[in-house]
C-alpha cells in the first residue's frame, strides 16, 4: 500500500527554525522528520523513523551477520552499579540524575557497560559460555550544557552500544576486530566517508580506543593524520619530545626590562626593538616560553592550581588538557584565583624569579609547575620573570629552572611530526559516528564477573565496548547528501524508493498517477503518492525536493501520450519515459 501525501503526518515549513546551526538540523525540521521539543530533545515523525529504522537495519545485519545477539535494556537504572564503577561520580554534571518517591537514585543511561556485565554475570559462569557478543539500539541521555546542531549534539540521542565478553585476551582481539569490520562495512553500506583515529578512552578506561570519524568542517572533533598512515583525534596525539641539548657555551640568564608585554605579541615587538638577537635573528613566538595557569577541580570538589609551560607560538588545548588531567576538570584560572596567590604576577609569570626560585617543590607559590615535551633541556628562553615589566632573556630549562612533569596541553600543529614517523601530520574537522574500545577487564574486575577456564580456575572475563551513533548518523547522512533546495537521501535509507507527483488538475492525470502507483507498487517500490488535489504542481515539487526521496516520477500534461518524467535528484536530470518502461527506468537508477 502507498503512503499518500494527502494523508501524512507531516508539514513542510518554508522558513528555517531560529536555532538551526548547521544543514541537516534546518532540513530535518523543514522537512518534517523531526521537531524541537526541548533543547537537546526532539520527536521523531512518521518520516524520520523510517529513516532510522533503515539504518538501524543496517547496523543489525551486519552485527548479526558475526553472531552479535540483540537485547534492550531500559534507560531508567539505578545508581548502585555505577558507585561500583565510580562512575556516578566520574560523571559529573554531564548525567540526569532523579530520585523515585522513596527516595532511591536513578539516572538515566548514559551509556550501559555496567548492566550489561551484572547481565552476563547472572546467567553465564563457564569459558564454555563464551565469546559472547551483546548489543542494544536505545536512546541514551546526557545532560550536555550547551546542546547544538540538531540531531549531532543532543541531551536524548539513539545509540547502538555492543559488548563483547571473553575470557583471554586473545578472545577479545577477535572479538574488538570483528567489530572493527562490522563498522567498516556498516559506514560503506550508508556512504559514509570515514577515518579511523587512535583516540583516548576517556570515562570509558580501556587500553585501546579508537574512533570513526566522518570528515566535515562542522565536525566537533579535530583529528590528524599523515602521509604515512598515521591518525589520531588530537586528544590521542603523542608530541614527540624536543631532544636534548648540552649547556656548553650558553651564556648566562639575565632579566631585563619589558614593560608593557603581558601578551606574547607584545613581548616580541620589544625584544626585536630593544633587545636584538645577537645573531641577528628575529625574536618570534616560538623563543618565548609561555606559563599558563589552570585550574583543577577534582572529584571530590577541592580545586588546585597548575603552571603549564610550553612555547609560545602555541596555545593550551583545553580538550588535550581535559584528558591529560583527567578525571580532575581543567579550566583557565580566574581573576580571583590570581587575587590568592600574589605570586602569579599575571603576564609575567614565568619558572625562575631573581632570588633563584622555581615554581613547584621550591617556589614559595606551593604551585606545580608542569613543561610542554617540546621544551627541552638545553633550551633556552625568553619568559616572565615573575615581577611586573621584567621577563628573563636565555632561561635554560633542566640549568636554569626544572619542572615538576612533563604534561601533553599544547595545541597540535600543522607540520609536526607524527609519533609513529611517518611524516608529519595535517589537521582536519570530523564527526565522530562510531567509537570501538578494548574495555579489558575494568568492569568486570568491579563488578565480579568470572567464569571458570578449562582447568576449572575462577578468571576475570575480559570486554570489549562498541558504540555508533544512531541518530547523529542520520544527521550526518543529510548534512552530507542535499542541495541547494532540501535532502537527497542515498537510496537504501530514504523514506520511500519514489516519490510519485500528480501535477494537474486534469482527470487524465489523477487516473494515470493511480495507476502507475498501483504499478509500482506490484514491482515491489515504496511510494511516496502526492496525490494533494488542491495543491499547485510548484509547491509540490518544492515538497519532494525539500523532502529528499532521490527518484520522483511526474505525471503531468504529456499523460496523455502515455509518458511521464522521471526525475533523478542526485543528478537533477529529468528524462521523458513511456509508461510502460518506467519501472525499467527506475531500477536502473536505483
Amino acid at each position: 500500500m502507498s503512503t499518500r501525501l494527502s494523508q501524512l503526518f507531516v508539514r513542510t515549513l518554508r522558513e528555517d527554525p531560529v536555532d538551526a546551526e548547521v544543514t541537516s538540523h534546518r532540513l530535518l525540521v523543514r522537512a518534517g522528520y523531526i521537531r524541537r521539543q526541548a533543547p537537546g530533545i526532539f520527536a521523531w515523525l512518521p518520516l524520520g523513523l523510517k529513516v532510522r529504522r533503515k539504518i538501524e537495519n543496517i547496523i543489525r545485519e551486519e552485527l548479526e551477520a558475526f553472531g552479535a545477539q540483540e537485547v534492550h535494556f531500559p534507560a531508567l537504572l539505578p545508581r548502585e552499579p555505577y558507585e561500583v564503577t565510580n562512575r556516578w561520580t566520574e560523571y559529573g554534571d554531564g548525567i540526569f540524575r532523579l530520585q523515585d518517591r522513596h527516595k532511591a537514585d536513578y539516572l538515566l543511561a548514559p551509556t550501559h557497560e555496567e548492566v550489561f556485565t551484572l547481565l552476563v554475570k547472572d546467567l553465564y559462569s563457564s569459558y564454555k559460555d563464551l565469546p559472547l557478543s551483546l548489543y542494544q539500539i536505545q536512546d541514551k541521555y546526557r545532560d550536555e550544557a550547551r546542546p547544538r546542531a540538531g540531531l549531532l549534539r543532543g541531551r536524548e540521542f539513539s545509540m547502538k552500544d555492543s559488548y563483547s565478553f571473553d575470557y583471554t585476551d586473545a578472545g577479545l582481539e577477535v572479538s574488538y576486530q570483528q567489530h572493527r569490520d562490522a563498522y567498516e562495512r556498516i559506514f560503506q553500506r550508508l556512504g559514509l566517508d570515514y577515518v579511523i583515529v587512535k583516540a583516548d578512552a576517556g570515562a570509558m578506561g580501556g587500553s585501546r580506543s579508537e574512533e570513526f570519524l566522518h570528515p566535515t568542517p562542522i565536525g566537533e572533533d579535530t583529528f590528524v593524520r599523515s602521509a604515512g598512515g598515521y591518525a589520531a583525534n588530537v586528544e590521542a596525539f603523542t608530541t614527540l619530545p624536543a631532544p636534548a641539548r648540552s649547556f656548553e657555551g650558553l651564556t648566562p640568564a639575565e632579566v631585563l626590562d619589558t614593560p608593557d608585554t603581558p601578551t606574547i605579541a607584545t613581548l616580541v615587538a620589544l625584544a626585536n626593538e630593544k633587545h636584538p638577537r645577537p645573531d641577528g635573528r628575529a625574536w618570534t613566538a616560538a623563543d618565548t616560553l609561555k606559563n599558563i595557569v589552570l585550574r583543577l577541580t577534582h572529584l571530590d570538589g577541592t580545586t588546585e592550581l597548575v603552571v603549564v609551560g610550553l612555547p609560545g607560538d602555541r596555545e593550551v588545548d583545553m580538550k588535550r588538557a581535559e584528558v591529560a588531567f583527567a578525571p580532575a576538570e581543567a579550566s583557565a584560572a580566574t581573576a580571583e584565583d590570581f587575587a590568592r596567590h600574589p605570586g602569579l604576577v599575571k603576564g609575567y609569570i614565568g619558572p625562575w624569579s631573581p632570588a633563584g626560585a622555581v615554581l613547584g617543590e621550591k617556589s614559595s607559590t606551593g604551585i606545580r609547575f608542569l613543561l610542554d615535551p617540546l621544551v627541552a633541556d638545553g633550551t633556552g628562553w625568553i619568559t616572565g620573570a615573575n615581577e611586573h615589566g621584567h621577563h628573563v632573556f636565555g632561561l635554560v630549562a633542566g640549568r636554569d629552572f626544572v619542572a615538576d612533569g612533563v604534561v601533553e596541553v599544547g595545541e597540535v600543529h600543522a607540520g609536526d611530526p607524527a609519533p609513529d614517523g611517518s611524516g608529519p601530520v595535517e589537521l582536519a574537522r570530523g564527526m565522530e559516528i562510531g567509537h570501538v574500545f578494548q574495555l579489558g577487564r575494568k568492569y568486570a574486575e568491579a563488578l565480579g564477573l568470572k567464569v571458570l577456564d578449562e582447568n576449572g580456575k575462577l578468571v576475570t572475563v575480559t570486554m570489549g565496548s562498541y558504540g555508533i551513533g544512531v541518530t547523529r548518523i542520520m544527521a550526518v547522512i543529510a548534512e552530507s547528501n542535499n542541495d541547494g533546495k532540501g535532502l537527497i537521501w542515498p537510496a537504501n535509507v530514504a523514506p520511500f524508493d519514489v516519490h510519485v507527483i500528480a501535477a494537474g488538475k486534469e482527470e487524465i492525470v489523477a487516473s494515470t498517477a493511480e495507476a502507475l502507483v498501483g504499478s509500482l507498487e506490484e514491482s515491489g517500490f515504496d511510494v511516496l503518492f502526492d496525490d494533494r488535489p488542491k495543491v499547485s504542481p510548484g509547491v509540490k515539487f518544492g515538497d519532494a525536493e525539500l523532502l529528499g526521496v532521490p527518484l520522483i516520477v511526474i505525471v503531468g500534461r504529456d499523460a496523455a501520450e502515455g509518458r511521464v518524467e522521471v526525475w533523478n535528484r542526485r543528478s537533477n536530470e529529468r528524462t521523458s519515459v513511456a509508461l510502460d518502461e518506467v519501472g525499467a527506468a527506475l531500477e536502473s537508477l536505483r
